[in-house]
């Protein structure tokens, strides 16, 4: 998914303490067009920028795609990351520069590789009447962030126990694994607690952790978490305890701490200001044709960095304009 605001800053993530579990409030970040699909944004916030390698988290549905619009995200690059897909409810096409087309199911993640550069669209099907779901991104490592695009698709098996469903897609957890390959050890997992349920999950202690909340009412060690809400859940605890008072679903995140700044600005993940402009120009260098003006069908875009989305014509998202002279900063 774009991140598609027209003013997005520039956030400088740093290595943050351990305060104790911290819940974070959404704050709504509209997708664009007339009728505007709209996100809940927890992950980068004013409290936090990182869960382990985890840097975006962003929430949305159950969206009534008649009255909405739906998902229609015309092709944008990302750099130095992996975008992960999670869907509750409805279809998405996914059509990259690396060649790949896939549709985004409920239950099966979807996790693609940006690397040293890639373009991709997301496009909710004819089948969907409802979209549901999470669009989450990691950090790749300085080591590997250039690394060569790519796309792995898993469907995990689901696993229970007495009030409880989970589906592993990244990581283990709950004597499930997941096989697809990231570039730091993360934990990836939706969670199905009937009322009344207290599940005690065995986690690494070397971690720290997230639990976004879709639906319900949870208590997590003991602190209340409300709908749609990230709970923040520091390294150091060999076990969580949720406790569910409604049916509730969630998924939880994990990864030990990152241990590297980054510079995340729109749809990119550098180091440095300047590297984030070289990406910018390089995008828009792809897209604008001979007039000046951004190219009308995204099989015109230029050979580049990002490549070229075969099979969708929408025109290409164009880069906002980076703040002039100033650099803005997250609280790290």
């Amino acid at each position: 998914m774009s991140n598609t605001e027209t003013r997005p800053a520039e956030v400088v993530c740093e290595a943050e303490a351990a305060r104790g579990i911290q819940v974070i409030g959404p704050r709504d970040v509209p997708l664009g067009g007339p009728r505007a699909m709209n996100v809940r944004r927890t992950l980068p916030s004013r409290e936090r920028s990182l869960i382990g390698a985890w840097c975006f988290v962003d929430h949305y549905g159950p969206d009534d795609v008649a009255a909405t619009g739906g998902m229609q995200v015309a092709p944008h690059p990302h750099t130095g990351l992996q975008t992960v897909s999670w869907l509750f409810t409805g279809e998405i096409e996914h059509r990259d520069s690396a060649g790949n087309h896939a549709i985004v199911r409920p239950g099966e993640v979807n996790l693609m590789t940006g690397g040293h550069g890639i373009s991709h669209s997301e496009i909710s099907t004819d089948a969907s009447s409802v979209l549901h779901g999470a669009q989450l991104w990691t950090a790749l490592p300085d080591a590997v962030r250039d690394a060569a695009p790519g796309f792995q698709h898993y469907a995990p098996t689901p696993v229970r126990g007495p009030g409880w469903e989970a589906r592993v897609f990244l990581g283990s957890a709950l004597g499930s694994t997941s096989p697809v390959a990231t570039f730091t050890p993360l934990l990836g997992v939706e969670l199905l607690l009937e009322a009344g349920t207290t599940l005690q999950i065995p986690v690494e202690v070397a971690f720290e952790h997230g639990i976004l909340l879709d639906t319900g009412a949870v208590v997590v060690d003991g602190v209340p978490v409300g709908k749609d809400a990230l709970a923040y859940l520091p390294v150091g605890a060999a076990e969580r305890t949720i406790v569910a008072s409604e049916w509730s679903r969630l998924l939880l995140l994990g990864g030990p701490p990152f241990g590297e700044s980054i510079v995340m600005w729109w749809n990119f993940v550098g180091r440095t200001h300047e590297e984030i402009v070289g990406y910018r120009d390089a995008w828009q260098a792809q897209i604008t044709g001979p007039t000046g003006e951004v190219v009308a069908d995204s099989q015109e875009v230029a050979d580049g960095r990002f490549g070229r989305v075969l099979g969708d014509h929408l025109p290409p998202i164009p880069a906002p304009p980076l703040p002039n002279n100033v650099r803005l900063r997250s609280r790290g």
